[in-house]
């Protein structure tokens, strides 16, 4: 184990990443809509139970895997136990990574190119329903498209030639403020709409009536990959964590922060969607057709266009800079390649993966797999496959394998864990968190 291993420099660094790590599109364009639709407040109650119940924990588990062994996520699971097949987990949140930067990069590039609208005047022009449908369309199934997944790996990999501390450190130090204070304009502007309280009842009065298995299903999904759990970049980035930095704090505040994004979100959404006269919808659809068409009819809509477009670049980017540092780690150190090389073959590994899921949308539209394209065969692989079974290994992994020891060293810190705390999470971990996490897997399969 290297001493010389990178760490962040401030507790606010920790934060900042951990996060940036979290928190992404899926906070702006999935959870609002899950929300309305699963009884509002009713689901909110049960989403935060499940962050904290299962989110937490699953989070500390990847928190003493990185800081207990210093090592990437490979590495990880190979100094942690001898037998070699608890590292083929390490490999799966690998390629995981990789598939989620490829497509997920396709959408930041979305992001890009409506940004770039919006500075232009184009996106008003096309300001019609109908039109942002047949102008968007057109956009994904063209070389732009292609274009901007390109622009965004290469920014993407400028961050990450300036390491750990002075590129993602730095660029988190800067990005997450700045997001946190475009919510918290566009929150305001939102609360004074004509129509805002029906948005936040929409939104927040809790309705039983709606709560079934799916609600269930849809809040812990949500909490699931929302928290990027599974996926080994919390693992990655802890590696890099001060043996100072307490563990379980650090955890709270990442999953209390992550769920404060996601409401805000919603907030800034549903009172325009209700008072523009808009269909409530989830995905591309909310962000690419329904808001912009709400921006149009605003006051000053130009300006708010920008803005929207220019936090959802940061939150895409935040959660990018975090899944490729889970393969340059695991280049730098099992491969001994120096950081450069490897941020650079892991930008073109990206680029051309990502290339084929934007194509996906045009040229290549035909090209199936198993019935789907390209982009969605990759969705379904990571989202459905491998994060929820990587993070019922994880939860197992730390839960029944790891030493009791270095557990309580790393959650106590420099001073002792209280037992029932210790009890609580490792209850989570051998029991609960498997169990939920195996829903999630086979409501994914469409087994339940």
């Amino acid at each position: 184990m290297s001493t010389q291993r990178a760490q962040f420099g401030t507790r606010l660094g920790v934060i900042a990443t951990t996060v940036g790590s979290a928190v992404g599109l899926g906070n702006i364009w999935r959870f609002p809509y899950e929300a309305g639709a699963h009884g509002g407040g009713a689901f909110l109650l049960i989403y935060i139970g499940f962050i904290f119940l299962i989110g937490v924990p699953v989070i500390c588990a990847e928190f003493i895997m990185g800081r207990g062994t210093r090592r990437n996520i490979f590495g990880a699971f190979r100094t942690l136990h001898s037998c070699r097949c608890w590292s083929w987990v390490g490999y799966m949140g690998i390629l995981a990574s990789i598939l989620i930067l490829s497509f997920y990069s396709v959408v930041a590039g979305w992001t890009l190119e409506y940004l770039w609208q919006s500075i232009t005047g184009t996106l008003d022009a096309n300001s019609g329903t109908n039109n942002l449908h047949a102008a968007f369309d057109t956009f994904a199934a063209g070389p732009r498209s292609v274009m901007w997944t390109l622009i965004f790996l290469a920014v993407n990999a400028v961050i990450l030639l300036r390491g750990v501390r002075g590129g993602i450190e730095k660029a988190s130090n800067v990005l997450m403020p700045v997001l946190f204070v475009i919510l918290i304009i566009f929150c305001i502007n939102s609360l004074t709409l004509p129509q805002a309280s029906e948005g936040l009842q929409f939104l927040f009065k809790p309705d039983f009536s709606k709560v079934d298995s799916s609600t269930l299903i849809g809040a812990l999904g949500q909490a699931f990959f929302s928290l990027s759990l599974g996926l080994g970049t919390l693992m990655t980035y802890s590696s890099y964590f001060s043996d100072s930095t307490p563990l379980v704090k650090s955890a709270v505040t990442t999953a209390s922060l992550d769920t404060i994004v996601a409401i805000l979100a919603g907030i800034i959404i549903f009172p325009a969607v209700f008072t523009y006269g808009c269909e409530p919808a989830a995905g591309p659809k909310l962000v690419f057709e329904v808001l912009p068409a709400i921006f149009h009819q605003m006051p000053g809509g130009a300006i708010w266009a920008i803005l929207f477009f220019f936090l959802l670049f940061l939150a895409s980017l935040t959660s990018t800079i975090s899944m490729s540092e889970i393969c340059i780690a695991f280049f730098c150190e099992q491969t001994k390649m120096s950081r450069r090389r490897a941020t650079l073959i892991n930008t073109a590994i990206a680029m051309g993966l990502g290339t084929l899921c934007a194509l996906s949308f045009g040229s290549l539209s035909d090209f199936t797999i198993a019935g789907l394209t390209v982009f969605n065969l990759f969705d379904y692989l990571s989202s459905n496959i491998l994060l929820p079974l990587g993070g019922m290994l994880i939860s197992i992994f730390v839960g029944w394998i790891v030493d009791r020891n270095l557990i309580r060293n790393q959650l106590g810190g420099s001073g002792r864990i209280p037992r029932p705390l210790l009890i609580g999470i490792t209850f989570c971990l051998r029991y609960l968190a498997p169990t939920a996490i195996l829903l999630i897997f086979l409501s994914g399969l469409d087994i339940i």
